[in-house]
């Protein structure tokens, strides 16, 4: 390396030093130093050269030759005696390794003897060693032969005897342990070829079996979806006679029954799954395998896929049949589907996923639902839907068991709930209308205790608690228990059709429904019977009987719903139970009340035409009355007679209140009349006469019905006032006292002015020839001659 500025050569040394060789060659210090340290001459040999003078370093290493030579002779003349006395002692060693070189060579002449004899021995040790490994080498072999044939032997066994597993495990650990292991080439490629085919034969078996088995249990799951619902049937029949025990223990308990009532407590037990007994080893057993080959994921998205088209395939609603006749199959199908998946899923260890059989269930509600829908679309008959609803709630409940989510399938009934009803109440109206078409309305003659029962006591349409003797002729028709049957069979299918499904309170539909059955049928068919125009009086009386028993007897239907629902009897006895059909029935009695009124007045006006054969001036009055009263009077005996039998005491009342009064009207209104001229004392005589009979007729029944324990009832005399006030005022000495305001109050205040004027026109004194003997109160006309003038005054 040369100095930018100086122009001087300097070398480093191999130990890191700097040698500055000058303008005139290299230190002979730092050449020495190098040889004396043995490093490499080459950075002085290179700079000799690049510097153009080797020459100068040949003869620097020449004198440093000279000088080491000169070093040694020196040392060698200081040391010459030592060397000298080394020398010897080296000459005495000599002879004494002659003498051992002799002895080692005798000694190796035995040694060498000794040791042929042992090589020898020790050549034939090594070949018997080397037997003996080739033997335990051979041997190994052949134990590992053996037992890969004892393993690939097994194999064959197990599946021969369908033990896929042990058969695997017993590939595996050939595979593992052994394969590599065996000495035959030959065995060992024909293992590697034989073991694949081996996996795949087993895969082929167990898929076989696998696939048999979703063929056998789309089979059989039909009867375990029917087993499974039978179940559930069952056990409602059973929730149905505990509730029925407990609803009969708390009407004893209401009615103060002293009698010990003993209850059985059934336990809430489930029911036995047990009994569903169907084979799931095919599918354990191909997942199994299928985790063992490493084939789990596509054997599950296998077996999903498979189990989902079958599930499709199920849901497809037979078109061959109609509905009604395979709905049992097609639920029970259902329900055995997902009996077995959630089978499969708590016990196949993840073979399908609980997501999986949400969206399999989902599948299948949503497609049910619309098969549903469209299938009671088509209905037009009552028990044909409520059967079908009747096998879907139980599937529900079935389903519930497993953990499935029921409650869109039951939404699904709710909306059939109004058309269901719609068509019960076109059923029930058909049976209603042909009751009441075929019914005589002749009171019901009850001739043995258990008609009595099946009529009577069954509705609780009973007046008195005594079992009354027989022949029992009852207040009512046929066409009243026959009624009473519809609308408890009506209120048996509402209830069967709203219970066990999304409402667990169902009264209050119940009795919306029975309000309707009330109102829309039974109501309007009796309206519709007793405004017939061809209806008799005897007829109309018995229906508006009818009506009142009917109207009681809704205080059974309503308890009898409560009943079927589980509604503790202490509710229905309050505003909550009542029924507003039955104030619609008390409404419709009014009406026939009316109507029969209306008939009765039409029958008694045939027997008043009687009275244009009155005559209205006799020279003596009559001595029993006029004739038309005959008639009249048997009637009424035979009308209260019939009436007091079959209508409560308040229409009876009001009924007999206005036969009565249209009589005492009619009486008068023949007096004030056209036809009527003119009449004498003694015509008025003969009308007083009617009205006793008919007086004495009105007290002997305002006693003997018991109308005289009615609440501010009043005689029945009081409904012939306007006829005997008006009697009494011509039958009077002096009418003219009509006209005076307390009298008037007091004896004619149910007289007309207008009425009194027009009639008292028309009245005449007797002659004098038919007068002899006989007063003739000639002062009676002029009387009322002055009253008719001042009465046409003041009116």
């Amino acid at each position: 390396m040369m100095n930018a500025k100086g122009g001087k050569r300097v070398i480093v040394s191999e130990n890191g030093d700097k040698v500055d060789t000058g303008m005139s060659g290299i230190d002979d210090s730092a050449l020495a130093s190098a040889i004396g340290n043995g490093e490499d001459l080459g950075p002085f040999i290179r700079a000799a050269f690049e510097s153009g003078k080797p020459e100068s370093l040949v003869h620097q290493l020449r004198n440093f030759v000279k000088k080491k030579e000169v070093e040694i002779e020196d040392l060698c003349k200081a040391h010459y005696e030592e060397f000298i006395q080394a020398v010897d002692e080296l000459r005495y060693v000599l002879v004494d390794a002659d003498e051992l070189k002799g002895g080692l060579a005798e000694e190796n002449s035995r040694l060498q003897d000794v040791g042929n004899t042992f090589l020898a021995k020790l050549d034939a040790l090594i070949e018997s060693h080397g037997t003996k490994q080739n033997l335990a080498h051979a041997i190994e072999s052949l134990r590992i032969c053996t037992t890969v044939l004892d393993l690939c032997l097994k194999v064959n066994e197990d599946i021969m005897t369908d033990s896929y597993y042990p058969a695997l495990k017993s590939l595996d650990i050939l595979e593992r342990d052994y394969l590599s292991r065996i000495p035959a080439k030959a065995f060992r490629l024909l293992l590697e070829k034989e073991i694949p085919i081996c996996r795949n034969h087993i895969e082929r078996k167990v898929s076989a079996e696998f696939n048999e088995w979703l063929v056998q249990i789309r089979s059989i799951a039909r009867e375990i979806g029917q087993r499974s619902i039978g179940q559930a049937s069952s056990a409602r029949i059973r929730e149905e006679d505990l509730r029925g025990g407990q609803r009969q223990a708390e009407e004893q308990s209401r009615s103060g029954s002293r009698e010990c009532v003993y209850m059985l407590e059934m336990e809430d037990l489930e029911e036995d799954d047990s009994q569903l007994k169907f084979d799931l080893t095919p599918v354990y057993r191909a997942y199994h395998i299928n985790t063992c080959l490493g084939l789990d994921e596509q054997f599950k998205e296998y077996y999903y896929k498979n189990r989902q088209l079958q599930l499709i395939s199920d849901l497809q609603a037979s078109s061959a049949q109609g509905f009604l006749e395979t709905h049992q199959t097609y639920f029970a199908q259902i329900a055995g589907f997902f009996i077995v998946e959630d089978r499969v899923l708590r016990s196949a260890g993840g073979l399908i996923t609980n997501a999986r059989v949400e969206s399999l269930w989902e599948t299948a509600i949503s497609k049910m639902n619309v098969v549903i829908e469209d299938q009671f679309s088509r209905m037009q008959t009552a028990n044909h839907l409520l059967l079908v609803k009747d096998y879907v709630s139980l599937l529900g409940v079935t389903l519930r068991r497993y953990g499935f989510q029921v409650g869109p399938l039951l939404d699904v009934l709710d909306t059939m709930r109004d058309k269901y009803h719609e068509l019960l109440l076109n059923d029930c109206r058909k049976r209603v209308t042909d009751d009441l078409a075929a019914d005589k309305y002749e009171q019901m003659v009850m001739r043995k205790e258990y008609e009595y029962q099946t009529n009577v006591l069954m509705f609780n349409l009973q007046t008195s608690d005594v079992m009354p003797a027989f022949p029992y002729v009852a207040p009512f028709s046929a066409s009243v228990p026959d009624c009473c049957r519809a609308v408890k069979d009506f209120i048996e299918f509402s209830v069967n059709f709203l219970s066990y499904g999304g409402h667990m309170d169902f009264y209050d539909l119940v009795k919306k429904y029975i309000d309707k059955l009330i109102i829309t049928v039974l109501n309007e068919a009796l309206l519709k019977l007793i405004q017939n125009p061809m209806l008799g009086v005897s007829h109309a009386m018995q229906i508006a009987a009818n009506m009142t028993v009917l109207e009681r007897a809704c205080s059974f239907f309503s308890e009898y719903a409560a009943k079927l629902c589980g509604i503790p009897m202490r509710l229905v006895d309050g505003p909550h139970g009542t029924l507003s059909g039955r104030a619609v029935l008390r409404q419709s009695q009014a009406v026939a009340h009316e109507q029969m009124l209306k008939l009765v007045k039409s029958k008694v006006d045939e027997f008043m035409l009687l009275t244009g054969n009155i005559n209205w001036t006799p020279d003596d009055p009559p001595l029993s009355g006029n004739e038309y009263l005959n008639d009249v009077t048997i009637y009424l005996e035979t009308l209260a007679e019939t009436a007091q039998e079959i209508l409560p005491l308040d229409a009876f009342d009001k009924m007999i209140r206005g036969v009565l009064t249209h009589i005492s009207e009619s009486i008068v209104g023949t007096l004030y009349g056209d036809d009527v001229k003119k009449f004498n004392i003694n015509a008025m005589m003969g009308i007083d006469a009617d009205l006793k009979v008919l007086e004495s007729f009105a007290d002997d029944k305002f006693q003997s019905s018991g109308l005289d324990q009615l609440p501010g009832s009043s005689n029945l005399r009081t409904c012939l006032a306007e006829a005997r006030q008006l009697v009494n005022l011509f039958i009077a000495s002096n009418p003219e006292l009509f006209l005076n305001p307390v009298i008037r109050e007091k004896n004619y205040s149910a007289l007309d002015a207008r009425k009194v004027q027009r009639v008292a026109e028309k009245y005449r004194d007797l002659p004098e020839r038919f007068s002899l003997g006989r007063p003739r109160h000639p002062g009676k006309k002029k009387s009322l001659d002055a009253l008719c003038r001042r009465l046409r005054d003041q009116l």
